[in-house]
């Protein structure tokens, strides 16, 4: 079976480490992204350059109509997709609970957690063999937050973790039956931009102390894991979490 996969959020960080990987694993890879375009064509260059397929596509995922457009794109490319990677994610500036909008709330619920749904829905409507499909995998990346809260800086984004954890759950026994596996990463401190977003590029470095490995995490070491469940090696593995947090 050809291999296609969708990384969203896939210019940089996790996802440009995910896409990587999986063009070294034999996928046809989209690259999608909201706004950095030179990001997202210097990854898809450097899987061409490396013998690999790929296309960036340019889509907000809290976008339905986005959302369709980049399935039909990759479509249209690559055939029907087999794996998807649900890792468009944001954060905003590091607040307590008592000084965050409504506005802010809405941005990081509308793409971390209406995004997943989205793309989500869009791959089992191709997945499904109930509906056609030749099956397939879906990787949700969640965060430690999730399990911890980020108290002090990021409730609102580890709250919209909690909801990719609850979806992975949810939709891995929904579609089990359907021949679609639904798998979630828990990232810890990772070595990555986002944290530059938040108002604070050197978080890791100050955080790694607490870490039982006492070291932040690669990019790249969240990408094996992705890929890992994404594979055969992990075809009786479905509604699981890898944390891949450093022990934390």
């Amino acid at each position: 079976m050809h291999k296609v996969i969708i990384v969203t959020g896939g210019s940089r960080g996790i996802g440009a480490a995910t896409a990587q990987l999986a063009a070294q694993r034999g996928y046809a890879v989209c690259v999608n992204y909201l706004n950095n375009a030179a990001a997202a064509n210097a990854v898809t260059k450097l899987i061409r350059q490396n013998g690999g397929e790929a296309i960036a596509v340019a889509a907000d995922v809290a976008s339905e109509v986005d959302v369709s457009r980049m399935f039909d794109l990759v479509d249209n490319a690559f055939g029907t997709v087999t794996a998807l990677v649900n890792n468009a994610g944001i954060l905003e500036r590091q607040m307590r609970v008592e000084d965050m909008d409504a506005g802010r709330l809405q941005r990081v619920l509308r793409t971390n957690v209406i995004g997943c749904f989205l793309c989500a829905r869009e791959a089992v409507r191709r997945m499904s063999t109930r509906l056609g499909g030749a099956g397939g995998a879906i990787v949700n990346v969640s965060s430690g937050a999730s399990r911890l809260g980020s108290p002090g800086e990021y409730v609102d984004y580890a709250a919209s973790k909690g909801a990719i954890d609850t979806l992975t759950i949810g939709l891995a026994k929904e579609v089990a039956s359907d021949g679609i596996r639904v798998n979630a990463v828990r990232p810890g401190f990772i070595y990555t931009d986002i944290h530059a977003d938040g108002g604070e590029p050197h978080r890791v470095d100050r955080l790694k102390e607490r870490v039982p490995m006492k070291r932040g995490g690669e990019a790249m070491e969240v990408a094996a894991a992705i890929l890992w469940l994404l594979s055969e090696e992990a075809s009786y593995s479905t509604g699981t979490f890898v944390d891949v947090t450093g022990g934390k």
